[in-house]
Protein backbone atom coordinates (compact mmCIF):
# COMPACT_ATOMS: atom_id res chain seq x y z
CA UNK A 1 0.00 0.00 0.00
CA UNK A 2 1.17 3.53 -0.92
CA UNK A 3 2.13 5.48 1.96
CA UNK A 4 0.48 8.83 2.51
CA UNK A 5 3.37 12.02 1.68
CA UNK A 6 3.44 15.11 3.43
CA UNK A 7 5.61 17.87 3.26
CA UNK A 8 7.42 18.88 6.49
CA UNK A 9 7.15 21.82 8.12
CA UNK A 10 10.49 21.98 10.03
CA UNK A 11 13.48 19.85 9.07
CA UNK A 12 16.84 19.04 11.12
CA UNK A 13 18.79 16.48 10.29
CA UNK A 14 16.38 13.39 10.68
CA UNK A 15 13.88 14.93 12.51
CA UNK A 16 11.42 16.41 10.63
CA UNK A 17 7.97 17.60 11.97
CA UNK A 18 4.12 19.00 11.07
CA UNK A 19 2.55 22.02 12.80
CA UNK A 20 -0.38 23.52 13.21
CA UNK A 21 -3.61 22.39 10.86
CA UNK A 22 -0.83 20.05 9.12
CA UNK A 23 -0.30 18.23 12.61
CA UNK A 24 -4.43 18.23 13.62
CA UNK A 25 -4.96 17.20 10.99
CA UNK A 26 -2.56 13.97 10.99
CA UNK A 27 -3.12 13.42 14.73
CA UNK A 28 -7.34 13.81 15.11
CA UNK A 29 -8.73 13.13 11.86
CA UNK A 30 -6.24 10.55 10.44
CA UNK A 31 -5.71 9.24 13.99
CA UNK A 32 -2.24 8.67 14.05
CA UNK A 33 -0.32 6.54 16.38
CA UNK A 34 3.05 6.68 17.82
CA UNK A 35 5.28 4.36 15.22
CA UNK A 36 3.10 4.53 12.27
CA UNK A 37 5.67 5.47 9.09
CA UNK A 38 4.89 7.95 6.11
CA UNK A 39 6.95 9.58 3.53
CA UNK A 40 8.24 12.91 4.60
CA UNK A 41 9.10 15.63 1.58
CA UNK A 42 11.98 17.69 3.60
CA UNK A 43 12.97 19.90 0.54
CA UNK A 44 15.88 18.30 0.17
CA UNK A 45 14.87 14.75 -0.55
CA UNK A 46 11.59 12.59 0.27
CA UNK A 47 12.31 10.57 3.09
CA UNK A 48 10.77 7.41 5.07
CA UNK A 49 9.06 8.97 8.74
CA UNK A 50 8.15 7.38 12.06
CA UNK A 51 5.95 8.76 14.20
CA UNK A 52 7.79 9.13 17.61
CA UNK A 53 5.41 12.11 18.90
CA UNK A 54 2.42 13.31 18.02
CA UNK A 55 -0.28 15.97 19.53
CA UNK A 56 -3.15 18.12 17.57
CA UNK A 57 -0.20 20.64 17.21
CA UNK A 58 2.81 18.95 16.51
CA UNK A 59 3.59 15.60 14.94
CA UNK A 60 7.51 14.70 14.72
CA UNK A 61 9.35 12.48 12.70
CA UNK A 62 12.30 10.17 12.99
CA UNK A 63 13.76 10.63 9.31
CA UNK A 64 14.84 7.26 7.96
CA UNK A 65 15.77 6.00 4.35
CA UNK A 66 15.60 8.00 1.42
CA UNK A 67 13.26 7.60 -1.56
CA UNK A 68 12.88 10.15 -4.33
CA UNK A 69 15.56 13.01 -4.09
CA UNK A 70 14.16 15.71 -4.75
CA UNK A 71 14.53 17.07 -8.24
CA UNK A 72 12.39 19.27 -10.46
CA UNK A 73 13.13 20.68 -13.88
CA UNK A 74 13.85 24.33 -13.09
CA UNK A 75 10.79 25.72 -14.83
CA UNK A 76 9.10 29.27 -14.11
CA UNK A 77 6.11 30.58 -14.54
CA UNK A 78 5.48 34.10 -14.85
CA UNK A 79 1.63 34.08 -14.59
CA UNK A 80 -0.41 37.61 -15.25
CA UNK A 81 -3.35 38.13 -12.43
CA UNK A 82 -6.36 37.08 -14.15
CA UNK A 83 -10.17 36.27 -12.44
CA UNK A 84 -9.19 34.38 -8.99
CA UNK A 85 -11.10 31.03 -9.29
CA UNK A 86 -10.15 30.27 -12.49
CA UNK A 87 -6.05 31.73 -11.85
CA UNK A 88 -6.80 29.31 -8.72
CA UNK A 89 -7.11 26.43 -10.35
CA UNK A 90 -4.30 27.21 -12.74
CA UNK A 91 -1.68 27.42 -9.76
CA UNK A 92 -3.11 24.10 -8.43
CA UNK A 93 -2.91 22.05 -12.17
CA UNK A 94 1.13 24.03 -12.39
CA UNK A 95 1.56 22.91 -9.01
CA UNK A 96 0.64 19.26 -9.88
CA UNK A 97 2.70 19.26 -13.22
CA UNK A 98 5.82 20.36 -11.67
CA UNK A 99 6.34 23.87 -12.16
CA UNK A 100 9.48 24.84 -9.60
CA UNK A 101 8.45 28.64 -9.10
CA UNK A 102 5.33 31.15 -9.95
CA UNK A 103 5.35 34.67 -10.07
CA UNK A 104 2.04 36.56 -10.12
CA UNK A 105 2.34 39.51 -12.46
CA UNK A 106 0.29 42.61 -12.32
CA UNK A 107 -0.24 43.88 -16.20
CA UNK A 108 -1.57 46.87 -18.12
CA UNK A 109 -4.54 44.49 -18.82
CA UNK A 110 -4.87 43.17 -15.08
CA UNK A 111 -8.90 44.19 -13.69
CA UNK A 112 -8.20 47.02 -11.01
CA UNK A 113 -9.55 44.91 -8.37
CA UNK A 114 -7.78 41.80 -8.81
CA UNK A 115 -4.54 43.90 -8.80
CA UNK A 116 -5.68 45.60 -5.53
CA UNK A 117 -6.32 42.47 -3.77
CA UNK A 118 -3.35 39.90 -5.29
CA UNK A 119 -1.18 40.25 -2.51
CA UNK A 120 -4.33 39.54 0.41
CA UNK A 121 -4.55 35.99 -1.73
CA UNK A 122 -1.04 35.60 -1.40
CA UNK A 123 -1.13 33.26 1.71
CA UNK A 124 -4.04 31.66 0.19
CA UNK A 125 -2.49 30.92 -3.40
CA UNK A 126 0.85 29.58 -1.33
CA UNK A 127 -1.45 27.08 0.75
CA UNK A 128 -3.40 25.88 -2.41
CA UNK A 129 -0.03 24.87 -3.60
CA UNK A 130 0.93 23.08 -0.60
CA UNK A 131 -2.20 21.06 -0.77
CA UNK A 132 -1.55 20.05 -4.29
CA UNK A 133 1.98 19.24 -3.82
CA UNK A 134 0.61 16.77 -1.36
CA UNK A 135 -1.73 15.42 -3.42
CA UNK A 136 0.26 14.69 -6.12
CA UNK A 137 3.31 13.58 -4.26
CA UNK A 138 5.57 15.98 -5.24
CA UNK A 139 9.10 16.48 -3.73
CA UNK A 140 8.92 20.20 -3.03
CA UNK A 141 6.19 23.10 -2.72
CA UNK A 142 6.61 25.50 -5.94
CA UNK A 143 8.16 29.16 -4.42
CA UNK A 144 4.86 31.33 -5.37
CA UNK A 145 6.19 34.69 -4.88
CA UNK A 146 4.50 38.41 -4.19
CA UNK A 147 2.97 39.74 -6.99
CA UNK A 148 5.21 41.65 -9.32
CA UNK A 149 5.17 44.37 -11.71
CA UNK A 150 6.20 43.37 -15.58
CA UNK A 151 9.52 45.53 -15.43
CA UNK A 152 10.64 43.46 -12.66
CA UNK A 153 9.15 40.22 -13.43
CA UNK A 154 10.84 40.78 -16.98
CA UNK A 155 14.23 40.38 -15.14
CA UNK A 156 13.41 36.53 -14.47
CA UNK A 157 16.69 35.11 -14.61
CA UNK A 158 16.46 31.80 -17.11
CA UNK A 159 18.81 30.32 -19.86
CA UNK A 160 15.67 30.37 -21.74
CA UNK A 161 12.79 32.90 -21.10
CA UNK A 162 9.72 32.79 -23.68
CA UNK A 163 6.93 34.73 -24.39
CA UNK A 164 3.60 33.30 -25.25
CA UNK A 165 2.02 35.79 -27.30
CA UNK A 166 -1.11 36.07 -29.68
CA UNK A 167 1.34 38.60 -31.44
CA UNK A 168 3.23 35.90 -32.48
CA UNK A 169 2.51 34.07 -35.65
CA UNK A 170 5.79 32.24 -36.82
CA UNK A 171 7.56 30.77 -33.71
CA UNK A 172 5.92 28.09 -31.80
CA UNK A 173 6.97 27.47 -27.95
CA UNK A 174 8.14 24.20 -29.54
CA UNK A 175 10.48 25.96 -31.93
CA UNK A 176 11.45 27.70 -28.86
CA UNK A 177 12.58 24.86 -27.02
CA UNK A 178 14.46 23.00 -29.42
CA UNK A 179 17.64 24.56 -28.64
CA UNK A 180 17.21 24.72 -24.81
CA UNK A 181 19.29 22.06 -22.38
CA UNK A 182 16.96 19.81 -20.04
CA UNK A 183 19.01 20.60 -16.99
CA UNK A 184 18.96 24.58 -17.47
CA UNK A 185 16.26 26.94 -16.29
CA UNK A 186 13.20 28.64 -18.38
CA UNK A 187 10.50 30.76 -17.92
CA UNK A 188 7.13 31.13 -19.15
CA UNK A 189 5.24 34.32 -19.18
CA UNK A 190 1.84 33.81 -19.83
CA UNK A 191 -0.81 37.25 -20.28
CA UNK A 192 -4.01 38.01 -18.95
CA UNK A 193 -7.16 38.18 -20.45
CA UNK A 194 -7.13 40.48 -22.99
CA UNK A 195 -3.20 39.76 -23.49
CA UNK A 196 -0.07 41.13 -23.02
CA UNK A 197 0.01 45.22 -24.04
CA UNK A 198 2.48 46.11 -27.22
CA UNK A 199 4.69 48.41 -24.29
CA UNK A 200 5.06 44.81 -22.12
CA UNK A 201 5.54 42.71 -25.13
CA UNK A 202 8.78 45.65 -25.65
CA UNK A 203 9.61 45.07 -22.37
CA UNK A 204 10.13 41.70 -22.20
CA UNK A 205 11.63 41.72 -25.34
CA UNK A 206 14.24 44.17 -23.92
CA UNK A 207 15.06 41.92 -21.13
CA UNK A 208 15.65 38.84 -23.71
CA UNK A 209 12.76 37.20 -23.44
CA UNK A 210 11.98 35.38 -27.33
CA UNK A 211 8.21 35.59 -28.15
CA UNK A 212 6.24 32.19 -29.21
CA UNK A 213 2.72 31.35 -29.89
CA UNK A 214 0.46 27.90 -28.71
CA UNK A 215 -1.12 27.95 -32.03
CA UNK A 216 -4.15 29.50 -34.31
CA UNK A 217 -6.81 30.20 -31.77
CA UNK A 218 -6.96 32.37 -28.52
CA UNK A 219 -6.83 30.34 -25.26
CA UNK A 220 -7.89 31.48 -21.59
CA UNK A 221 -5.23 32.63 -19.66
CA UNK A 222 -5.56 29.07 -17.19
CA UNK A 223 -5.65 27.19 -20.67
CA UNK A 224 -2.61 28.83 -22.18
CA UNK A 225 -0.27 28.18 -18.59
CA UNK A 226 -1.34 24.54 -18.70
CA UNK A 227 -0.81 24.10 -22.14
CA UNK A 228 2.63 25.89 -21.78
CA UNK A 229 3.94 24.32 -18.92
CA UNK A 230 2.75 20.54 -19.96
CA UNK A 231 4.46 21.21 -23.39
CA UNK A 232 7.31 22.61 -21.40
CA UNK A 233 7.82 19.80 -19.22
CA UNK A 234 7.67 17.30 -21.73
CA UNK A 235 10.74 18.39 -23.22
CA UNK A 236 12.42 18.58 -19.97
CA UNK A 237 11.79 15.62 -18.77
Amino acid sequence: MTRRRWIADEVNENRAALTGPHAEHLARVLRAQVGQEFDIATGAAVRRGRIISLSDTRVEFDLGETILAAALPDLTLLLAIFKFDRMEWALEKATELGVKRIVPIIARRTDAHFASAANKRLDRWQRLAHQASEQSRRPTTPEITAPAKVADAARTAGSTCILLAESETQRTLLDCLESHPPEASLALAIGPEGGWAPDEISTFTAAGFLSASLGPTILRAETAAIAAVAIALSQLT
